[in-house]
């Protein structure tokens, strides 16, 4: 059997700056064939990226792979990486510069709120009007034009003009529309993320029965490494406008977030600034020192399952400051929270100009074997962030000490606690 999709060699390069004339001037220099001299390389372009002419960039380069029908694949990257444009290409709403791809189906795009929808049209008008666009029959709408309202919940507003929906009602006609109109490649890019929960669930049971029993193909573009996780088969990582890596969705996400910790984590658990011109925090509070200490106060990034773990953070106040407190988060690098907690009840009510420190201590025997990423924020509560949350330093809980030990395989769960049990003989 054929790849539904396949991806050869793709590039996009795009221009930095105005594109085309502005002027008459400008007009005639082109047709005359005068050239201005060549501007200089624009420095916030990374190196990585430039293109061959100055004040370009690659969007995509040497992109490559290939998917089977009925697969769900996640697509995971930062802000910028090159995933709309990747699924844009693959839209036929851009061309690339070099390279092709093959698409073998009828494809359905959901790439941002709105697309294909006429606001002066109603929500029955749009529905006819985007299947159309997806290239179905007006009889094939018609068949599936039910199902699709009562998906979508707009039955009560079906002949209001879309421009007065909101933009969580133009969500849901929409994806009922793509998903119901049975096109073989469905391309769908972190638009669910505007609808409620109740919905972005029934989206995502949506998507797995579009693919499961349908035999159609999703791409799926989000930051929801839940969503991903659960969802897909496989997954793509973009990085800087390439295929870092694919693989399983657990392996995608968890190189994904290991390069989403920044470059001065701590390798072996003290984060020192202290003589460092550039603090995290802000004018009022910087941080001095973070530290993570084992159960004999030493700094570690690996721990045994069974010994507490002391959080260290020590900041320094520049100016008076009422009702400071900071908060430590720990994930996992699959993207799942363990826990959160804050100091905001041991704090002191006023903090003058001085150094402090405040720890916590994370207690033995909760924590499952895996590694965990430690985040630290700083506000003033209720009032205004100091310092957003940022993970500092990655660590690994390993060992003995939970009953996750006693069994070769791995334990589900963030947290693996001591619980326990009796086992008797009731009369």
């Amino acid at each position: 059997m054929k790849p539904v999709v396949e991806v050869q060699n793709l590039s996009k390069l795009f221009h930095l700056g105005t594109i085309g004339a502005t002027s008459l001037r400008d007009s005639m220099e082109r047709v005359l064939g005068k050239r201005k001299p060549a501007p200089k390389e624009d420095s916030r372009v990374a190196a990585d990226r430039r293109g061959p002419v100055p004040n370009s960039f690659w969007g995509l380069k040497d992109v490559s792979f290939s998917v089977n029908p009925g697969e769900i694949v996640g697509i995971v990257g930062r802000n910028g990486a090159g995933k709309s444009t990747l699924l844009k290409i693959l839209s036929r709403i851009t061309e690339p510069t070099s390279g092709r791809a093959i698409l073998r189906g009828r494809l359905a795009s959901l790439l941002e709120v709105g697309t294909g929808f006429h606001p002066e049209l109603t929500g029955r008008e749009n529905i006819f009007l985007n299947g159309a666009i997806l290239g179905m029959k007006r009889w094939e709408i018609a068949a599936k034009f039910d199902e699709i309202v009562e998906f979508a919940e707009v039955g009560q507003f079906l002949d209001t003009p879309v421009k007065r929906y909101s933009s969580g009602m133009f969500v849901r006609l929409a994806f009922a529309v793509a998903a119901h109109l049975e096109p073989e490649i469905l391309f769908i890019d972190e638009v669910l993320a505007v609808g409620d929960a109740g919905f972005q669930k029934k989206c995502l049971g949506k998507m797995g029965d579009v693919a499961n029993r349908q035999g159609r193909t999703v791409f799926f573009v989000s930051h929801n490494m839940s969503a991903i996780r659960a969802l897909c088969r496989d997954a793509i990582l973009i990085e800087n406008g390439t295929v870092a890596y694919t693989g399983t969705p657990a392996e995608v996400i968890s190189r994904y977030l290991a390069a989403t910790v920044p470059d001065h984590a701590s390798v072996d658990g003290d984060l020192d600034w202290r003589q460092h011109p550039e603090k995290p925090g802000c004018d009022e509070m910087r941080i001095q020192r973070i530290r993570l200490l084992d159960h004999l106060g030493e700094p570690q990034t690996t721990f045994e399952a069974q010994n507490f773990i002391d959080v260290e953070i020590t900041y320094q106040v520049h100016s008076p400051v009422r009702d400071l407190r900071f908060r430590v988060q720990l994930t996992t690098q699959e993207g799942e929270l363990a826990f959160q907690a804050t100091d905001h009840i041991f704090q002191r009510e006023h903090h003058e100009v001085g150094t402090y420190r405040t720890t916590c201590r994370i207690p033995g025997e909760l924590l499952n074997r895996r590694m965990y990423s430690l985040g630290v924020q700083a506000d003033l509560a209720g009032v205004r962030y100091l310092m957003h949350m940022t993970d500092f330093i990655n660590f690994v809980v390993s060992g003995a000490g939970n009953q996750s030990s006693h069994f070769p395989e791995s334990w589900p769960g963030v947290v693996c606690p001591r619980i326990a049990w009796t086992t008797s003989n009731p009369a």
